[in-house]
């Protein structure tokens, strides 16, 4: 029992705070940055859609008022089989001169993407969703940093402004300030483990068709990158901005399809854990051991209970308060900094909880697909 504890409180350790620190050093003490300039490269932007009526409208306004010379950017978007409105805002939209694809029923967002690309013409293809907006002097931003050789791919920054401050909603955006950091340290240190989903671009001639199946297109195409020799970097100057969910629900549900990506990953790309994939070290501590965290939390909380010593039955105590904190939050209760406690041990257990169940996913085989 006392390998299980300390195995188990050493993988925790090390997967939310050792590989954090340990990258923070490296980018500070051999920091390799990328060298941007102001360029204006051909650039294709696709947004694949199913089902958007909601956002669809202000996203189209969004993209046509993109800082950009207009001879120099193609938008093309894709509808995966949409059965609501998105089909009769697009047939406006091509009206306008603007390209658009129309799948007769619903493929997947993969396949939407291929659809896409195929239809590019820019030498910079850059990807983005419906639901987020872009700041104007955004892509200008990303594709500067195309003006070094070395740079195949480039990851916008996602920010999330909370809707309210109830449930969770602080234990979220704590969670995601984070995530950012480590973005923009494996940047400086060489590469980022994936890219924002909502805002990133690609040199066309590095792409490849995606699997129909590819759950996180943002992770598949930046280790393609990679594979090319190319970095993919963080650029915290070209803004996507969201708003986050009131609740943990949709957060949970998000969380599971993405981390059942990441075990997809492994069966679309098993060469990813192996020396030919330059990022191995960064995917297995910024991915892979995440995943093992919910067994790590099993494992202690099992151990700690049959441990008698006094260091075991406080490290016990410790964990029956932080998910008594958790609790607190899924009632709402409102106790001052112990409610913002409470929140981050709320997304931390949320968080845990999509982990093992994407786990469950992958050995049942059930697929984590693209829905609302």
């Amino acid at each position: 029992m006392k390998v299980l504890f300390w195995v188990s409180l050493s993988l925790i350790f090390f997967t939310y705070a050792g590989y954090p620190i340990w990258l923070y050093f490296r980018a500070r003490f051999r920091p390799h940055p990328a060298r941007p300039a102001r360029i204006c490269p051909s650039v294709t932007v696709v947004l694949a859609v199913w089902n958007e009526e909601k956002y669809l409208s202000a996203k189209l306004q969004n993209l046509d008022a993109l800082d950009y010379p207009a001879d120099r950017l193609q938008i093309v978007v894709v509808s995966d089989g949409s059965t609501d409105e998105t089909n009769t805002y697009l047939a406006a939209w091509e009206k306008r001169g603007r390209q658009a694809v129309v799948l007769p029923r619903h493929f997947g967002k993969a396949t939407a993407l291929n659809h896409g690309v195929a239809k590019a013409t820019g030498e910079i293809v850059v990807f983005t969703d419906a639901r987020q907006s872009i700041a104007t002097d955004s892509l200008m931003n990303l594709v500067a940093n195309f003006a070094d050789p070395t740079v195949g791919c480039v990851s916008g920054e996602l920010i999330i402004s909370q809707e309210s401050s109830s449930s969770s909603a602080n234990g979220f955006g704590l969670y995601w300030r984070v995530e950012k950091k480590i973005r923009h340290w494996e940047s400086l240190a060489g590469s980022v483990v994936g890219a924002t989903g909502s805002f990133y671009a690609v040199r066309r001639n590095l792409l490849s068709p995606l699997p129909a199946e590819t759950i996180l297109d943002d992770m598949f195409i930046p280790f393609q990158v990679v594979r090319q020799g190319q970095r993919v970097i963080f650029e915290p100057c070209a803004v996507a901005l969201d708003r986050l969910s009131n609740g943990p629900r949709r957060e949970f549900r998000r969380k599971v399809r993405t981390l059942a990506g990441n075990y997809q990953l492994l069966r679309l790309a098993p060469w990813i854990l192996t020396r030919s994939n330059p990022l191995q070290l960064q995917f297995i501590c910024h991915k892979l051991l995440r995943l093992l965290v919910p067994f790590a939390l099993a494992g202690l909380l099992v151990s700690s209970i049959w441990l008698r010593p006094d260091l075991y039955r406080f490290i016990f105590g410790l964990q029956i308060v932080f998910y008594g904190l958790a609790t607190l939050s899924i009632f709402r209760s409102k106790f001052g900094i112990v409610s913002r406690l409470a929140d981050i041990s709320l997304a931390f257990v949320v968080l845990n909880l999509a982990a093992a169940v994407a786990f469950l996913y992958f050995i049942t085989g059930k697929k984590a697909v693209w829905a609302r």
